[in-house]
């Protein structure tokens, strides 16, 4: 849920992505099923602003890996769930999407300053961000810790525990701050928070014991779990659910051509189909809204 990251520039990242030879925890290098093929709703891409439309593009902004949302398969093509959902949203606009790759929180002011049309990046749709940008939500996910097997780590009592993040998404800018700062507070010693340029190494870090745990995105730590084959399990439940959003420039009317692609989905059934493929049909939503934060 909680690729929040604020948009600063992370520092002291850590890299051993390349520190071990095994490839277990590497997503399906393709889509499992596959996607359909969305067609054109002339009413629905009617609505899309004229500048985009007339280009034919719509111009995404993505940051990878975030398995198995947004990754390369081995051919180097950017797959994953959020990839094919907006295929069919581009699809039902009459649009053809055109990915480029930028750092996750450069992703927000490149909106911004109209270098993308929307991000895609399995953002979380915060009331703070809903300052600078507009959301359309997506998607309902949380937060779930991952340990290796048998480790007995608890979240809510992690202090001294070394955890390891993507730097700058919501674990590593909200959750686990406030839980190291309860420990010391308790006059107990602080989680070290150890951060990582991507979340394959994030995973990583956990299977060969660099820390102890790792904290991320509900569907990202289930697919790790799985990817791992046995050397990871979760460590207590999902927890802080919240709202995967699409962010566009302020007072844009695509957010309503978003809104009404998706809504279209949604009805069609292709959402459905789009998710399950990818395994994360738990965090389907019912009704997108502009700007749905809960906090």
């Amino acid at each position: 849920m909680w690729r929040l990251a604020a948009v600063f520039a992370a520092t002291g990242a850590l890299a051993v992505s390349g520190c071990s030879s095994s490839t277990e925890n590497s997503a399906p290098s393709t889509s499992p099923a596959a996607a359909p093929n969305a067609s054109k709703v002339d009413d629905i891409a009617n609505t899309v602003p004229e500048d985009i439309k007339s280009s034919g593009k719509l111009i995404v902004g993505v940051n990878i890996p975030y398995k198995p949302n947004e990754f390369k398969d081995e051919s180097g093509k950017i797959v994953g769930f959020d990839v094919d959902l907006m295929n069919a949203i581009a699809g039902t606009l009459g649009l053809t999407p055109e990915y480029r790759e930028a750092d996750f929180a450069k992703i927000i002011p490149s909106i911004q300053g109209d270098s993308f049309n929307v991000g895609m990046s399995s953002f979380t749709d915060t009331k703070e961000r809903e300052q600078t940008v507009d959301f359309v939500t997506y998607f309902s996910a949380g937060t779930q810790w991952a340990q290796k097997v048998g480790a007995g780590i608890n979240p809510t009592d992690a202090c001294g525990k070394k955890v390891a993040v993507q730097a700058t998404t919501y674990q590593d800018t909200d959750e686990l701050p406030a839980k190291s700062k309860a420990c010391t507070d308790a006059g107990k010693p602080a989680i070290e928070i150890v951060k990582f340029d991507s979340q394959d190494a994030a995973t990583n870090a956990v299977v060969l014991g660099q820390t102890e745990a790792m904290s991320a995105d509900s569907p990202v730590t289930s697919n790790a779990i799985k990817e791992t084959k046995g050397k990871l399990e979760a460590a207590g439940e999902i927890f802080d659910a919240a709202p995967y959003g699409w962010p566009v420039k302020k007072g844009s009317p695509l957010a309503q051509s978003l809104q009404k692609a998706l809504e279209h989905l949604i009805e069609s059934g292709d959402y459905k189909t789009i998710a399950t493929n990818w395994g994360v049909e738990n965090g389907m939503i019912d009704k997108p809204v502009i700007n749905g934060a809960v906090s």
